[in-house]
């Protein structure tokens, strides 16, 4: 399999001429980019970059004045986009009750969107070897509309992605607080995991209480305090409320900020909980989650003033980064099934959701089983990783116990 990266990188720019061109080029790729997206959106989403260059190709490089790669990369960054937004719909399906009390699921498509993708961010997609490249001097290649330019890394942490066992590909231009980036993706090949080299099966629950709670084959679980995020994140609630409810122009530009700074510290918060799991549990190590598309339908049970930070976790975002963290050691993240993990006594397997105290996390069973209600999550979900080591295809569970 193929691990990969995002390597962020900081640049400096030589002088403001070539600061003006880079920005130029951003802007122009950016209009371009909504100019496809509302082409796609009026001819029924057709995401084929070939029949979109053959129908787009010479109007881009006439009207944005795009170089020949640069138009292509266009096509490829709106298909891109479309099909990232359509894998989100498939997983968010519309859910609806009808006359009798029955609830239903419909998938969502392209076509419930009222509206094109909007790019408001500049950027510019850069291929290597075409649009940029690395000088012997450590410095980067970088081509705009009018000529190439040269910019220079800020930090040199980067070159670790120089030892000949990564490839580097496309490089997106940006912007931020006055600063400039590169990121850049990098892949390298790694091998694929075996079951016969799992060492260690952990079942890892996540919430909000506790970030995750992960139980072992040593009979250990592990916590992860989610305290500090829900804290965070109500603080951050009440303010875009007063900010909000302010309405003026520089309380819009505050709660711009405000945004990009949260979202920012939610994804380290993400990128720090997935390198704790991995660095403690180490390599060849089964990590089993839950498949948690559609989470946002449990708010329908809680608290109205609690749904927020309910729905603002992005879940899959921990996923992905413990997905390509747990690859680069040696060791894999096993979706299963959500059915009733939570409902299930770990030691007898009678399912009863009733056993479960949500407002003093614990879960009780009659069969005289008591734990934290995430350990006991934790311990089904394992139990369902062992199950697919055994050689269960899709292991889960259903209504009726097993035995």
């Amino acid at each position: 399999m193929d691990l990969t990266k995002t390597v962020k990188l900081q640049i400096k720019l030589s002088n403001d001429k070539d600061a003006a061109l880079l920005k130029s080029a951003m802007e122009h790729y950016r209009l371009a980019c909504d100019d496809v997206s509302r082409y796609v959106f009026d001819h029924g989403f057709p995401l084929n970059a070939v029949k979109l260059q053959i129908a787009l190709y010479g109007e881009l490089r006439e009207q944005f004045n795009l170089k020949a790669q640069m138009a292509i990369s266009v096509l490829r960054t709106v298909t891109a986009r479309y099909k990232a937004v359509r894998t989100q719909l498939k997983q968010n399906p519309y859910r609806y009750q009808d006359d009798a009390g029955k609830w239903h699921k419909q998938t969502k498509n392209l076509t419930w969107l009222w509206h094109p993708i909007s790019f408001h961010r500049p950027q510019l997609d850069l291929v290597r070897g075409r649009d940029w490249s690395i000088r012997k001097d450590g410095s980067l290649s970088l081509n705009t509309l009018d000529k190439r330019i040269t910019v220079w890394p800020v930090m040199a942490h980067w070159s670790d992605y120089f030892d000949g066992t990564w490839k580097l590909g496309t490089a997106k231009a940006l912007t931020s607080g006055g600063k400039w980036y590169l990121h850049i993706s990098a892949t390298k090949p790694v091998p694929d995991y075996g079951k016969k080299q799992t060492a260690h099966v952990v079942g890892v629950d996540r919430g909000l209480r506790f970030l995750a709670a992960a139980f072992d084959d040593t009979s250990k679980t592990t916590y992860l305090s989610g305290t500090r995020a829900l804290n965070k994140r109500r603080r951050y609630k009440k303010l875009r409320a007063r900010l909000q409810a302010k309405g003026t122009k520089s309380a819009k530009r505050v709660l711009k900020r405000i945004n990009q700074r949260e979202n920012r510290w939610m994804s380290n918060e993400n990128h720090r909980l997935a390198k704790t799991l991995v660095d403690h549990y180490g390599p060849n190590t089964l990590f089993v989650l839950e498949d948690l598309t559609g989470v946002r339908f449990v708010t329908e049970q809680v608290a109205k003033d609690q749904r927020y930070e309910q729905v603002s976790w992005p879940f899959y975002q921990l996923e992905q980064f413990l997905i390509y963290k747990a690859a680069a050691v040696g060791s894999q993240v096993l979706k299963v099934a959500s059915d009733y993990t939570s409902q299930r006594c770990p030691q007898c397997g009678t399912i009863n959701k009733q056993q479960r105290d949500r407002e003093h996390h614990q879960y009780r069973c009659a069969c005289g089983f008591l734990a934290n209600d995430d350990q006991s999550a934790a311990m089904n979900i394992k139990e369902l990783g062992d199950q697919w080591l055994a050689g269960t295809a899709r292991p889960r569970y259903t209504c009726k116990p097993a035995g």
